[in-house]
Parts: structure tokens; C-alpha cells; sequence
């Protein structure tokens, strides 16, 4: 079986930390991989923040979701403490990749490394746009 690859850029310039709630744990007593998706959700939230955007809005536009790709590489439990690193890159005429590297705080193992793809999207004409140049900018593109 192929597992899928992912290449993360050599600087992450944003970090977040996120506690696994009770409520984050499936039936295998960890960390559930669509509650990764959410902790990844709440990391990408406080990064486009940090550059003054929200979702919805990225020099007027918002964004929209392309696509998601997530290798686990360790279990994370109730209360364990969550580093997320963040970085943008891949830019294109639509949008960009958001890269994370999830790593239990305390111990140091990866848990997870992931990307999202984001296009940035005109919702009153419900069209995609190409990123403002200011944006990409801003994140390092």
C-alpha cells in the first residue's frame, strides 16, 4: 500500500498550541482524524488572523477549501497539549497550500503533518479569484 507524501517547507513563521479535548477522542480512546482536521481548522484561523484575515475575509474576498491531505504519525490523548506550526506556500493563480506540523508538546512526537489547499473565492459572485497580491505578500509567497 502507497501512503501518501507531503513535502513541508524548512520554516514554519506561525505556531499555536491546542489542548486534545474529551470530546476530540474516538472509539480507539485517541485522537480522532476528523477532530485533526478541526484542530488543523482552528490552527489556519488564528494564522490568517495573525496577518490581520479571517476566512471571509482576505482583502475582500474569503476563501474556500480545496482539497486536504493528513499523515498521522502518533496517537494524541485527552489533555495532551498540541504545538501546531503553520505555514503558507505553493502560491498560485488562485490560491495557495497551508501547511501544518502537529507535534505533542510535552513529548515532542509528531502526531501529524498536513497541508489544506485554499483558493481565494468571490462568494457574491461565487467565483475564484486570484490571490491579492498583498496576501500573498503578507504570507510569504
Amino acid at each position: 500500500m502507497s501512503r501518501a507524501k507531503l513535502e513541508l517547507p524548512q520554516i514554519f513563521p506561525f505556531r499555536t498550541e491546542l489542548t486534545v479535548r474529551i470530546t476530540d477522542i474516538n472509539y480507539g480512546g485517541h485522537l480522532g482524524n476528523a477532530d485533526v482536521l478541526a484542530l488543523m481548522h482552528e490552527a489556519r484561523v488564528r494564522f490568517l488572523k495573525s496577518f490581520g484575515y479571517s476566512e471571509i475575509n482576505v482583502e475582500g474576498y474569503g476563501t474556500i477549501m480545496l482539497d486536504s491531505v493528513v499523515v498521522y504519525k502518533a496517537q494524541a490523548f485527552a489533555g495532551d497539549i498540541l504545538q501546531i506550526e503553520v505555514a503558507a506556500g505553493d502560491f498560485s493563480r488562485i490560491g495557495c497550500d497551508i501547511f501544518y506540523r502537529i507535534t505533542n508538546k510535552e513529548t515532542g512526537a509528531e502526531v501529524a503533518l498536513a497541508k489544506t489547499g485554499i483558493a481565494v473565492f468571490d462568494y457574491a459572485n461565487q467565483k475564484r479569484v486570484s490571490p491579492p497580491v498583498t496576501f500573498v505578500k503578507k504570507l510569504g509567497g
